[in-house]
């Protein structure tokens, strides 16, 4: 006989059989049934009605007296449900498992989580725009702005971003330089957070004396450079020291005055020039520089009579020098630039003769200010 599909397929019902003792008696089965219905009994090959028994459990107990025999009771089981095995470890196949058949809720969380990143870093991979590249990513031109820049400060035409990831003023830097040739006070521009000041003392006149090798120009003033943060500083008093008077009587040669930077905190000071002297041999002696990160003292007299005799020079000046021109005629060089010694005078040298000597070179402070 055919048959469309699979064709049909037998189960077994398990059966028993017991020997009759003539009494009502109680057999036991090997499986519990649900209900009377679903046993078929037999004595003697006559079938029962499901009047003539009871169920407790795995018990079966007749109701009425059991003819006595060898295997005359019979108990058939209908629809015992059949047990499933459960699969050994490693014996699922690929082949076994339908096509979609796991589903996201069948996966540890842990498979969906990283399912999740993949998917995106290969929407980012394929993405189209500002991002690009189906495998390395590359980003468009022009597609940063600022605003995506995480920085701190406010971005402006004037603003640039530091390395330190903020914006600051395009102005940083040397912003402005103040110059005090007299004394006064420095104060301190919008903006201004740092200054580095040149302190320049003056430098010192030169000796008067008539006679040969004992006389000499003045000290060059001494100089101190300071690097100085003014975040904290308004104002600071600025002195500016004057040049060594001129001498116009026998004599020594007059000291510079100190020039100095003092905002209640910091004191930077360059010390006078020494005036010249007249003692043979004996070289006047440049200020000092005190308080700056450099500190350089002014330059002494060189030489020992009076021709040629040099004054002392400064980082910001060049001394007078005292030499014999034509004719004889002296001539006494002023100083040049700031702080710097003047030239000696001497009457018995030539044929012409000054009533003094030069005035030392005054000093300077120079403030140079940045944002």
């Amino acid at each position: 006989m055919s048959y469309l599909g699979s064709p049909p397929q037998f189960a077994q019902f398990p059966s028993k059989f017991f020997d009759g003792d003539g009494t009502a008696m109680t057999v036991t089965l090997d499986y519990a049934p649900p209900n009377l219905a679903a046993l078929l009994v037999f004595i003697s090959g006559v079938r029962q009605d499901t009047s003539a028994y009871t169920l407790s459990g795995t018990s079966l107990t007749f109701t009425g007296t059991v003819p006595s025999g060898t295997d005359n009771v019979q108990v058939v089981h209908l629809g015992q449900l059949a047990e499933i095995p459960t699969p050994g470890d490693d014996t699922v196949s690929t082949a076994k498992i339908q096509d979609d058949a796991v589903t996201a809720a069948k996966l540890a969380n842990s498979i969906n989580t990283e399912i999740a990143a993949n998917t995106a870093k290969v929407t980012n991979a394929t993405h189209t725009g500002d991002v690009t590249g189906a495998t390395a990513l590359t980003i468009a031109t022009d597609a940063v702005d600022i605003a995506m820049l995480s920085a701190t400060g406010t971005a402006s035409s004037s603003t640039f971003l530091r390395g330190d990831n903020a914006w600051a003023s395009a102005a940083a830097g040397l912003n402005s330089v103040q110059t005090f040739t007299s004394s006064g006070t420095w104060t301190k521009p919008a903006g201004i957070t740092k200054v580095i000041m040149e302190v320049q003392g003056a430098g010192g006149s030169g000796s008067y004396n008539s006679g040969e090798n004992s006389n000499h120009g003045g000290g060059g003033g001494g100089y101190a450079k300071k690097f100085l943060d003014v975040s904290s500083i308004s104002s600071s008093t600025i002195t500016v020291g004057a040049g060594g008077a001129s001498t116009t009587s026998s004599g020594n040669g007059t000291a510079g005055g100190a020039s100095s930077w003092a905002d209640g905190t910091n004191t930077i000071t360059g010390n006078g020039g020494g005036g010249g002297s007249t003692t043979a041999d004996h070289a006047s002696l440049g200020g000092t520089g005190v308080g700056g990160d450099i500190n350089i003292q002014g330059g002494a007299t060189s030489g020992n009579y009076a021709y040629g005799d040099q004054a002392g020079s400064t980082p910001l000046g060049e001394g007078g020098r005292a030499a014999v021109g034509p004719s004889g005629v002296i001539f006494h060089q002023n100083p040049t630039g700031y702080g710097a010694g003047s030239g000696l005078f001497n009457s018995s040298q030539g044929t012409t003769t000054y009533d003094d000597s030069p005035q030392g070179g005054a000093g300077i402070v120079i403030v140079w200010e940045y944002k």
